[in-house]
């Protein structure tokens, strides 16, 4: 079978993630780099041994010799630059969120299935063993009809610096600049918390009551061409399809906690704890049969194949993989809800 031929499109830090997944798989050929800074692209280039560079998507199409394409743009041009890969028929792994809008990112869940290509939202928590099994217990009916839930997605990088300094890297600051088209820590990390929580859960939001909070962090609120105006912390009230409520919050504030995600989900017959921390993938169950004393337990967490792989294999074997686009649109549905219901002194909005 010949090679699968890859286009990345935006050679930025987390295309280095995209990179590295496609050089380690056997029959997976990065041909081409798209980026608008030609030093960067470059750098990217030859780092990776990729011999083709555009300063646009439109140029890369017309040359056409390629057959997937990570997108790893920024948030605000997912979907101008998604929609023209979709309309030449390649298939797409785009970086989450989808698009900065529902309409937007249903349209491109429409064209991708129009055009019948393979398409998927990086939410890389996909990519967590311990998420993928509370999933199957969940839908497997061990802890019953859910009730509640609670889940958290915690960084610190605005108060440590193990990522490096925020307040001269380019790579942090369009995430705090609405202008940059950030979402903030909404889109950036809450996309991924709520993707968390309603997997397991079982459950898509149907009604979202959600406060955004952004802190003052520079003179004048601004580091060169930065407003630094998008939202730094996030909570949220949410009601599921399946009656269940619970409560997700999420900040890049919250110090000690350079990336952890936490999530526990609670049934009528048990509990389950599901946490992603210090890069540790951990799983508890307190079954019904232990409701009395109150007992967790530690469970075993088959491995998981991770998005990159699953992308690969569905265009080799012709058929759709999760998370798609149609569940990239829906998270993004859940977002503007929030978004609308912080601007409306925190009402209860539907989804």
């Amino acid at each position: 079978m010949s090679d699968i031929r890859v286009l990345i499109v935006g050679t930025g830090g987390m295309a280095n993630a995209h990179a590295d997944a496609y050089a380690a798989m056997d029959g997976v050929k990065m041909v081409g780099g798209v980026d608008t800074d030609p030093s960067q692209l470059h750098e990217f280039n030859a780092k990776f041994g990729i011999t083709h560079g555009f300063d646009s998507v439109a140029d890369a199409v017309a040359w056409g010799e390629f057959d997937a394409v990570s997108n790893v743009t920024p948030d605000a041009v997912h979907y101008r630059t998604t929609m023209p890969l979709l309309a030449a028929g390649k298939h797409v792994l785009c970086e989450k969120p989808l698009a900065l809008n529902h309409a937007d990112a249903a349209e491109m869940a429409e064209a991708a299935a129009a055009q019948g290509v393979v398409n998927m939202v990086n939410l890389t928590y996909r990519n967590v063993p311990a998420v993928t099994e509370a999933a199957r217990l969940v839908e497997s009916g061990m802890i019953g009809e859910v009730r509640h839930f609670e889940a958290s997605y915690l960084q610190s990088w605005l108060t440590q610096a193990a990522w490096g300094d925020w307040k001269t890297e380019s790579q942090w600051l369009w995430r705090l600049s609405t202008k940059h088209g950030s979402m903030g820590v909404l889109g950036d990390v809450g996309v991924h918390i709520l993707d968390f929580a309603s997997l397991v859960a079982g459950a898509d939001a149907a009604r979202v009551s959600s406060r955004l909070t952004t802190f003052h962090k520079a003179p004048g609120d601004v580091i060169g061409e930065y407003p630094l105006d998008a939202n730094d912390s996030m909570t949220m009230q949410v009601a599921l399809t399946n009656g269940a409520v619970g409560v997700i919050h999420a900040s890049r504030l919250a110090s000690g906690h350079i990336n952890d995600l936490r999530l526990r989900v609670f049934g009528t017959k048990g509990g389950i704890d599901v946490r992603f921390e210090d890069n540790q993938s951990i799983l508890r169950l307190c079954p019904e049969a232990d409701l009395q004393t109150g007992a967790w337990h530690n469970m075993p967490v088959p491995p998981v194949e991770t998005n990159y792989t699953r992308f690969i294999a569905a265009i080799r074997e012709g058929r759709q993989v999760k998370p798609d686009f149609v569940r990239g649109a829906k998270l993004q549905k859940a977002l503007d809800a929030a978004v609308t219901s912080d601007g409306n002194n925190c009402v209860d909005v539907l989804v």
